[in-house]
């Protein structure tokens, strides 16, 4: 009886329990057994969900310390786990792809659709409050089809949830557009101008990572399939092609990004996460993203070190395909298109745009006459800044509509470091200013899209791109970006670390073979360059004057304490 208890509970020991969180919010449970890698798991939820697009997803877990990691598929899952299991993970999208509507299966450009709606939802896809009144239009079509009026009574549209906060006019040009133009669009082509219309906002595949600058200001960095970014006061600062990034390093807290950009110069910005292990996942992020959507072959791909010559730190190597593979290999998958079971209106943990509710409200009535003010200062700013990504840091998470014109009103989008955390990704709202310009830092566009259109005018001098590192028109003062530092500086800067860190090895170096040759002189090896050394004039004096009197000195003191350990 004793040896069957302790087979089986030898056998629960050899596995546990682990269940994935899907996209639509329903969960897949299995047990793993204990020594089973990444790559297993990620097959069997591919395999429920009838999926063969699979290199764009993967699947994340926090730990417990809130960080968020993405699950190694050559590792085993326990030893990259910090708790005990049973385990909670998520299937999410990890690598966006670049055009979405051209993918080649329903199944994948459903599950793309439905992160991308969490996106929205969470406010990581930031857009215009009509580019936003189109999206939520286009869930609402997919959702629950044509509009009736029988079905649909006036101000349904508020009792979905697209964005966390959103205004009633919002909510009334969501439900005229659904009415009057989606008419008779079936849930899969409307998913699919969904997917159009995502796809050429500048926050496409945004999954921004809180970070400051050198002068402490809160910045959140992102990789989207384009290239790097960087978010912080009311507008996107920078962006570099991935062809432009030429390394990315971290040491500790801070996070280094060379680049070479516009006739050979040579940029470096530096940022701070907030912990080493949220500033090594975000070098991870970094590095899988630029081999996955830079290189044409996954056999060009190269382990990549987080520090320089020497004290290499983190090495790291992504194994997965790239881009260009995983689209040739879809565009050769034959076979009938599996059944997609659509949500429909289960009730969403995360991401409640299908949920039946109230509206909830924007902002206390103690705080309107506050918002009213902190919204046109914002759109002051969005003004002169001249960009289309309206991003501001501040404590309080909030939308509201003002103004007046055809969209019905502007709105500012902010990313809050209260409302984010890595373990819930909650951002805050995702609309922005009607008016504003698609000129960055560097500017680039993620497809046909053209803000001059909105605008109806023609781009002013202040609205023209300046370099990475001008002062833009309207900032607020003392909002200082991160430093860049000369090609020359950093060239020097660089020699005089490596001189250093060659100085120390050669010191540690020096020091152990010391070590090593008085403990061979010392031993009872009998070699012959031994018995020369031990003959020579200097050595008997070190021998007698100093190794003698240290070694029955240390005899001494290792007797005193292990009396004093017996006698206690």
């Amino acid at each position: 009886m004793l040896s069957r208890l302790m087979s089986g509970s030898g056998s629960l020991d050899r596995e546990f329990n682990c269940t994935v969180r899907l996209l639509d919010d329903s969960e897949y449970a299995c047990t793993v057994q204990r020594d089973a890698k990444g790559q297993w798991l990620f097959e069997q939820v591919c395999q429920h969900l009838n999926l063969l697009e699979k290199d764009y997803f993967g699947i994340r877990f926090v730990d417990p310390d809130k960080q968020r990691h993405w699950l190694e598929f050559s590792k085993p899952i326990t030893k990259q786990m910090k708790s005990l299991p049973p385990y909670t993970m998520c299937l999410r999208v990890k690598f966006y792809p670049p055009d979405p509507a051209a993918l080649k299966e329903e199944i994948t450009r459903y599950l793309v659709f439905l992160q991308i709606k969490r996106d929205l939802y969470h406010g990581r896809l930031l857009c215009k409050s009509s580019d936003a009144a189109t999206l939520a239009a286009f869930i609402l079509q997919a959702e629950i089809g044509d509009y009736d009026p029988g079905k649909h009574p006036e101000g349904y549209s508020s009792k979905f949830q697209f964005f966390p906060k959103h205004s009633e006019r919002l909510e009334r040009r969501i439900a005229e557009i659904h009415k009057t133009e989606l008419i008779g669009q079936s849930p899969e082509t409307s998913e699919l101008n969904f997917l159009r219309k995502a796809q050429t906002l500048e926050t496409y595949g945004v999954d921004p990572h809180p970070c400051k600058d050198v002068s402490g200001n809160p910045a959140f960095l992102a990789f989207t399939p384009f290239g790097f970014v960087v978010l912080q006061g009311n507008r996107r600062i920078h962006f570099l092609k991935w062809h432009e990034v030429t390394k990315l390093k971290f040491e500790g807290k801070t996070f280094h990004i060379y680049a070479t950009h516009q006739e050979d110069q040579k940029i470096i910005l530096t940022y701070f996460a907030p912990t080493h292990e949220a500033c090594k996942h975000l070098w991870k992020c970094g590095v899988e993203n630029q081999a996955f959507y830079q290189f044409e072959k996954s056999s060009q791909v190269r382990t990549v070190s987080s520090s320089n010559l020497f004290f290499k730190g983190s090495r790291f190597r992504y194994s997965g395909k790239v881009a260009k593979e995983v689209m040739e290999q879809s565009a050769k998958i034959r076979r009938e298109p599996p059944e997609i079971h659509r949500a429909g209106m289960v009730p969403s943990r995360s991401c409640p745009s299908i949920t039946h509710g109230p509206r909830q409200s924007s902002i206390p009535q103690a705080r309107r006459r506050a918002v009213h003010i902190s919204i046109m200062e914002g759109l002051e700013s969005l003004r002169d800044s001249g960009h289309s990504t309206p991003v501001r840091s501040s404590g309080s998470s909030f939308l509201q509509s003002h103004g007046s014109g055809a969209e019905g009103g502007y709105g500012t989008a902010e990313f809050s470091e209260d409302s984010y955390s890595p373990s819930d990704s909650m951002l805050s709202t995702p609309v922005s200013n009607d008016h504003s310009s698609d000129q960055a830092q560097v500017r680039h566009t993620n497809g046909p899209h053209n803000i001059q259109e909105d605008r109806g005018t023609e781009l002013s001098a202040s609205d023209q791109p300046r370099p990475l590192g001008a002062k833009a028109k309207g900032s607020c003062p003392g909002k200082t970006r991160s430093t860049q530092r000369s090609p020359e500086e950093e060239r020097v800067n660089e020699f005089i670390c490596s001189l250093a860190r060659l100085f120390l090895v050669t010191v540690v170096l020096l020091f152990a073979l010391l070590l090593l040759l008085i403990v061979l002189t010392e031993s009872e090896l009998d070699l012959a360059f031994l018995r020369d050394i031990r003959r020579t004039p200097e050595f008997q004096q070190f021998h007698y004057e100093y190794f003698c009197p240290l070694r029955r000195w240390l005899a001494c003191k290792l007797r005193w304490m292990g009396g004093h350990l017996i006698n206690k």
